[in-house]
């Protein structure tokens, strides 16, 4: 079996340092993008909670002025397609209405992920909804957050792992006992008490700005810096978040590629970081007995639990996260999970979600970033009924691994309409390694970990590779008719090739 992916850039894959001369282009709710099926807009929804009500109004938002469906996207997040000509200001009402822009000038960058079934499965060691609130809460508050771009992304992992694939700039790890956190930003962690963990991870996020414009490279994520994050150990918010940091001697949770350079001791006169003091952060009341302060969080440390199984993949649906079925309750109040065939849901199936939810649920929605739905509080009777409305809800169904981009008619660059041509070879290789299938060379939402690389060439025929640290490319270009085969053979590699 693969080993489980870490959340740090893939090793195999070179790293390069751009200098940004603009902010980036990521569509937004009020920052609309055009493509040929018409405007698109990209609703963030921290942690992909929603409530009943701002499910319906999504759906109805949808239905009026787009296409009739909801995309879910690789970070939890939702899109309207196929929106008309000069429909902003009356979606941007819309959501506003709904809560759903809680603060315009910050909409792009509330980019939270966090554990799904947190809270619900009696698993994990803290149930990290409440921070995710709290962080959410702070980034709309903050005057500097507006300057991050529409990529940087926050998660919080209560501790089961399932956060560290998604390469995120920011990660939060709960501690067994759940009483403490660790906070990883590029090549330094802290470790500080729960109630703390929020603030911290904003502190981490202004930090980085700092780093961008110290090093005159203006970058969007913290692997952009000119030495890939390693560069954090050295700021000075650290000294403030933990005085009495001790030589690192305990695995720093998940992070992206850190330093393998020590990290000089800050002793226990260090001074608090004037950010911090400003922000009012409280450091622990007392040392840990374990190291606590900026710990180095390098390619060789530990990226927290390791996930049990196949190789997962981001953005594949039900690949890495809660796979379809009932969620058990062991101490918490449970719930179902149902997959969602290429992150597209029709208004029809948005709703019938949104009545679950309501009648036989906790009232809100949990939207996955492996293109799936949790029901918080409702019962396994509901299946049937999430089952007729098209989702996925057998847990072996071979839609679990499959992944696509748009592809055709919705995008000009694709050279194929690939979710056809998906759906068509469901069952070539199906519970095997993840598939991904690419309209152009591009790879739009493409997952990591070990996954099989399927990109059309525009001329009825695809390259066909197996990506993922240690793997070399499969040799040939396929035509359809003999993909099949070649999909197969590829989904049932259990060893990389070197």
């Amino acid at each position: 079996m693969p080993p489980a992916p870490s959340n740090r850039p893939n090793r195999d894959e070179p790293l390069v340092t751009p200098v940004r001369d603009r902010g980036d282009a990521c569509p937004g709710a009020l920052r609309l993008h055009t493509a040929d099926d018409g405007a698109l807009a990209r609703v963030r929804v921290p942690a992909g909670v929603v409530s009943a009500a701002q499910a319906y109004a999504l759906a109805d938002a949808a239905e009026r002025l787009g296409d009739g469906a909801l995309d879910i996207t690789s970070r939890g997040n939702l899109q309207l397609r196929g929106l008309e000509p000069g429909c902003a200001g009356e979606l941007a009402e819309l959501l506003d209405t709904a809560g759903l822009l809680p603060a315009p000038r910050h909409e792009r960058v509330r980019n939270i992920v966090a554990s799904p079934l947190s809270g619900l499965d009696g698993r994990g060691h803290l149930d990290v909804q409440p921070l995710v609130r709290e962080l959410d809460a702070l980034l709309c508050a903050s005057e500097r957050a507006p300057e991050l771009s529409g990529r940087f992304l926050f998660a919080l992992d209560d501790g089961r792992g399932d956060m560290a694939e998604l390469a995120a700039d920011v990660m939060l790890l709960a501690e067994p006992g759940g009483a403490e956190v660790r906070v990883t930003v590029g090549g330094a962690s802290a470790r500080v008490r729960a109630e703390d963990g929020p603030r911290a991870m904003l502190l981490a996020a202004e930090a980085f700005l700092d780093a961008a414009s110290t090093t005159g490279t203006r970058a969007w994520r913290v692997r952009e810096l000119p030495r890939s994050g390693a560069e954090m150990a050295d700021a000075p918010v650290w000294r403030g978040l933990c005085p009495r940091h001790t030589a690192p001697q305990s695995p720093a949770g998940p992070g992206p590629a850190g330093s393998t350079e020590p990290t000089g001791p800050a002793g226990p006169d260090a001074p608090e970081s004037a950010a911090a003091l400003r922000r009012g952060h409280r450091p622990p009341a007392s040392a840990p007995q374990s190291p606590a302060g900026p710990e180095k969080a390098g390619p060789d440390r530990a990226a927290g639990p390791e996930l049990a199984g196949a190789p997962s993949a981001t953005g594949l649906v039900g690949a890495g996260g809660p796979r379809p079925g009932p969620v058990g309750g062991g101490g918490g109040v449970g719930g179902v999970s149902v997959g969602v065939p290429f992150g597209r849901v029709s208004v029809a199936a948005w709703r019938a979600l949104a009545r679950v939810a309501q009648a036989h649920g906790t009232g809100e929605l949990r939207v996955t970033p492996w293109r799936g739905v949790v029901v918080p509080g409702a019962g396994p009777e509901q299946l049937g009924v999430l089952a007729g409305a098209g989702l996925v809800t057998d847990p072996d169904s071979p839609w679990l691994g499959v992944g696509a981009c748009t592809g055709r008619p919705g995008c000009a660059k694709s050279l194929a309409d690939v979710r056809a041509d998906a759906t068509a070879h469901l069952a070539a290789g199906a519970r095997g390694l993840p598939v991904y299938w690419s309209g152009c060379e591009r790879r739009c939402g493409h997952p990591r970990g070990t996954w099989v690389d399927v990109v059309a060439t525009g001329d009825g025929r695809y390259d066909l590779a197996v990506r993922g640290a240690g793997t070399d490319e499969l040799p040939g270009r396929q035509a359809l008719p003999e993909l099949a085969d070649a999909l197969a053979a590829a989904r049932t590699i259990t060893t990389p090739t070197k």
